[in-house]
């Protein structure tokens, strides 16, 4: 959800990849809502948060420091955003990759302002130097800064003023517990339903100045992979499809003929998603199969498969990994029209490995 935004890249883009790239960034700035009361789905993070930030408000401090988890796509980006928002105060975005030293996280917090909003994406990426000076900021609001070297360093504390800091990670678990203790809420972002992508979808429509009907919405957000960005994303591309060849309303024969186009089943698997179940379906019986003779088959690295295909496949229950190696699923089968080996007889070609050897 991209699905995380540490996966090796596809051998192509793809309209499903859930991280932000390129057009996608300056698209998703115009989307965004701009307070709570817009922000849709993520019901209990968005009700805690709200009372998290109008007590914070109501004492006049700074709010408490904010830990969002969840795959890429979900919105935590924006909750950030309506976090400054909220709280009237000004934001400043950064991320764990570009901060590698303790000096690096010390000139960025030398600098902020009382009140300020803290940003920092992909937290669980930051050195772990930088990662032990944050502890004593967010706790104390105070770093040391290391003068000199050797016997002759000496450490100048460094007050600083109180702010906020918003992390945001796709990898909860790899966030040390000392770190993630210093933060006072704590919020994960679950998968949207299709209902709720729905609104999502009409919502952006409207800001686009598209037209869309009920059905349209409810066919973009079906395909969509519970992620709003891939959501847009979509609607952005089927919004092209309906204005160059049809009237430039979005209606479900439309929808589902753009998305045809780009190669987006009623499911959201995309080519690699279903080059990969046909493989393991047509070559190896369903499976069991290894990822590297897996990924052979379908000509991609095995860090593409295991990393950008899977994760929707095994969460939308198509394929299961075993000790054993790679198993398709009973819906799986039945998602590419196929029947089973076991299911069409004992003479049927195709049914597994031992078939090979003519067990």
């Amino acid at each position: 959800m991209n699905w995380d935004d540490e996966t090796a890249p596809a051998a192509e883009e793809r309209i499903v990849d859930a991280s932000a790239e390129g057009d996608d960034q300056a698209v998703e700035a115009a989307l965004r809502p701009k307070d709570l009361s817009e922000f849709v789905g993520q019901e209990k993070v968005r009700q805690q948060l709200d009372l998290v930030l109008k007590a914070a408000r109501q004492r006049g401090a700074t709010a408490d420091h904010v830990l969002l988890s969840g795959a890429p796509g979900l919105g935590k980006t924006t909750l950030s955003m309506i976090i400054a928002a909220e709280m009237n105060a000004p934001i400043r975005i950064t991320s764990g990759p570009a901060i590698q030293h303790a000096g690096d996280l010390a000139a960025i917090l030398s600098s902020l302002q009382e009140g300020e909003i803290l940003f920092l994406d992909e937290i669980h990426r930051m050195s772990r130097p930088a990662e032990e000076m944050l502890y004593m900021a967010m706790e104390d609001f105070r770093v040391d800064v290391i003068v000199g070297k050797g016997p002759g360093a000496t450490a100048i504390p460094l007050e600083l003023p109180p702010f906020t800091l918003v992390g945001a990670t796709t990898r909860a678990g790899l966030l040390p517990p000392p770190l993630r203790d210093r933060f006072g809420f704590t919020g994960h972002m679950e998968f949207y339903e299709p209902h709720e992508l729905e609104r999502v979808v009409r919502r952006s429509a409207g800001l686009l100045d598209v037209e869309i009907d009920t059905d349209g919405a409810a066919e973009i957000a079906g395909r969509s992979r519970g992620t709003p960005r891939i959501a847009n994303r979509l609607l952005r591309r089927v919004r092209d499809y309906a204005q160059v060849r049809a009237d430039g309303v979005i209606t479900r024969e439309i929808a589902a003929a753009a998305l045809g186009v780009y190669e987006v089943d009623s499911r959201g698997l995309d080519r690699l998603d279903r080059a990969v179940l046909q493989a393991l379906l047509k070559l190896f019986g369903g499976g069991p199969v290894g990822l590297s003779t897996l990924a052979v088959a379908v000509g991609e690295e095995r860090e593409t498969v295991e990393e950008v295909a899977e994760p929707f496949l095994v969460r939308e229950g198509l394929l299961a990994r075993t000790p054993r190696g790679r198993v398709a699923t009973p819906a799986a089968w039945s998602h590419l029209g196929m029947v089973p080996p076991q299911a069409a007889g004992p003479g049927a070609a195709g049914s597994g490995q031992q078939g090979l050897f003519g067990a």
